[in-house]
């Protein structure tokens, strides 16, 4: 399954214009600054985003820690580098999702942007 195939939980480290692209892509997206839930622990969030079927969206790496942690989780897609300009992220997912990532849960999905080139890791679980 495509990572994108998954219903994501955007943390409230994404912009919401990145938020706003994804769902105008056909992305089934949720969003934690949208429904209001600023200052939620990762644990929180992820632990919402497991119940509800959806991976984490995030620019925070202390997800990937508490994965090791043994949290339950779908996935994670965490974009590297957390950047304040939107365009700046909805570049990088562009290129990205341009690619076959598949994955089956739990995983976590690293994209990394330098310049205009998008490295991506996959780690299962």
């Amino acid at each position: 399954m495509n990572v994108f195939d998954f219903p994501l939980l955007a943390d409230e480290n994404i912009h919401p214009e990145v938020v706003a692209y994804l769902r105008d892509e056909g992305l089934d997206i949720s969003s934690i600054a949208e429904q209001g839930q600023f200052g939620l622990s990762d644990a929180n969030v992820m632990r919402q985003a497991f119940k509800a079927g959806r991976i984490v969206l995030t620019h925070d790496s202390d997800f990937g820690g508490l994965a090791l942690t043994g949290a339950e989780f779908i996935g994670i897609l965490y974009l590297r580098p957390g950047h304040i300009r939107a365009e700046f992220t909805i570049q990088m997912l562009k290129a990205f999702r341009g690619r076959d990532v598949d994955v089956a849960p739990p995983f976590i999905v690293v994209a990394e942007r330098t310049a205009d080139n998008v490295k991506i890791r996959i780690r299962r679980f």
